[in-house]
């Protein structure tokens, strides 16, 4: 079986684009997002499982992609410590992308995981094209930052 979620060739695996609006809309974040909002970020990124252990972002490594948090948990690190963990409808990788720095934390699933990968390119366009995408976005980073 070929692994499509970690493919760096060709387009996106495509899924059903109505149940994975509905999958992204039913996470807290996203329960109250307009439609066209929640359309334009499944059909951007793409959604893939992520086994236990995986680690999806790495600490000081280049913000090349975002995520957002359908199912499962991850674990944030930095420098070792545990910072606590992440759960559905959180955004991952979005500090790095605004702040042009490198990556402040590891995240590692703690258990199966599903995720909507987002570029950078379709991160930054969603933030500057849809408030509702920005408003979440920006409500995440301040309780981050604190």
């Amino acid at each position: 079986m070929v692994n499509r979620g970690m493919s760096t060739g060709g387009p996106p695996p495509r899924g059903n684009v109505k149940q994975e609006m509905r999958d992204l809309g039913s996470v807290p974040s996203f329960a109250d997002a307009p439609a066209a909002t929640l359309k334009a970020m499944v059909q951007a990124g793409y959604i893939f499982r992520v086994r236990p252990r995986w680690t999806l972002l790495a600490e000081r490594t280049a913000p090349e992609r975002a995520y957002i948090l359908l199912d499962g948990l991850a674990d944030v690190r930095r420098a070792g410590d545990d910072l606590g963990p992440c759960r559905p409808g959180d955004i991952l990788g979005e500090i790095g992308i605004l702040q042009h720095r490198l990556r402040s934390a590891t995240v590692v699933a703690k258990d199966t995981v599903r995720v909507l990968h987002l570029s950078r390119e379709v991160f930054e366009k969603l933030n500057d094209e849809h408030p509702y995408f920005r408003d979440v976005v920006g409500e995440g980073m301040l309780r981050k930052l604190r």
